[in-house]
């Protein structure tokens, strides 16, 4: 009976419930009632973004010379808006008709819309300018519902939202290893994450930027059931086994 007892220590050992510490959410979300919100977000532009530019005026003929144009005359217009963006290179600038070659690399959509205005209005009075970030997206890999790579519209997306678009954490999934990639003026930052805690609602990592990887790393269950061990049933399976052995051999 002595060894009955010890292989059920044992077998306890490798299965063990999760905790309420180690699953939920914001834990200590008390802390952040009536805190003011410092943190603000505007993407900033990059090699390889594409910029989708469009300049309006209420006099259309005018605007006609500073507007792209893909293709040639008499072929049908393409409906793909990537197409239709700018393409900022390796060294951060974009090609606009007429005005040449502009440095946008650093700076955020807003300041590239005043330096367009301004060098725009020497050739229209009442010229709109509006710049868009096209291409804006993030990726969500690791123990979550629904992995994948997301467009941003509105180029503007949380770490929360992040994991809800994913789906949410799957049952395996570690709230306590949540780990942020990113790649900023050449240089890959790597940044962890407790979602367990508030605390990461002062990251800079709370926003999201262009291109960020997000991966949720396996909790502890979800590691032995990869392993020699691979889920409750073959647990519980391998138990029996062992004890109607023991029991036989004991008798």
């Amino acid at each position: 009976m002595n060894k009955i007892a010890i292989l059920l220590l044992i077998c306890s050992g490798l299965f063990s419930c999760a905790t309420k510490k180690e699953i939920l959410y914001f834990q200590d979300a008390e802390d952040l009632n009536l805190q003011e919100i410092k943190t603000s977000f505007e993407p900033i532009i990059e090699p390889n973004d594409i910029l989708y530019i469009t300049v309006s005026s209420i006099d259309e003929e005018v605007v006609k010379p500073f507007k792209r144009t893909i293709g040639t005359e008499g072929s049908p217009v393409t409906n793909n808006i990537q197409l239709q963006g700018y393409l900022v290179d390796a060294d951060g600038n974009i090609r606009f008709p007429v005005l040449g070659t502009l440095a946008v690399m650093g700076k955020t959509r807003g300041t590239v819309e005043q330096e367009l205005k301004a060098k725009l209005s020497e050739y229209i009075t009442d010229v709109v300018v509006d710049v868009r970030i096209i291409n804006f997206k993030i990726t969500v890999i690791g123990e979550v519902k629904a992995p994948g790579v997301f467009r941003i519209e509105d180029e503007r997306v949380t770490l929360t939202e992040a994991i809800a678009l994913a789906g949410d954490f799957s049952e395996d999934g570690s709230r306590m290893e949540v780990t942020v990639i990113r790649e900023e003026n050449g240089v890959r930052k790597v940044s962890k994450i407790d979602y367990t805690s508030s605390d990461f609602f002062t990251s800079p990592f709370y926003f999201l930027k262009q291109n960020d990887i997000v991966y949720v790393a396996p909790s502890l269950k979800g590691v032995k059931k990869s392993g020699f061990i691979p889920d409750v049933p073959a647990l519980l399976s391998l138990t029996t086994v062992i004890l109607s052995t023991i029991i036989l051999l004991t008798r």
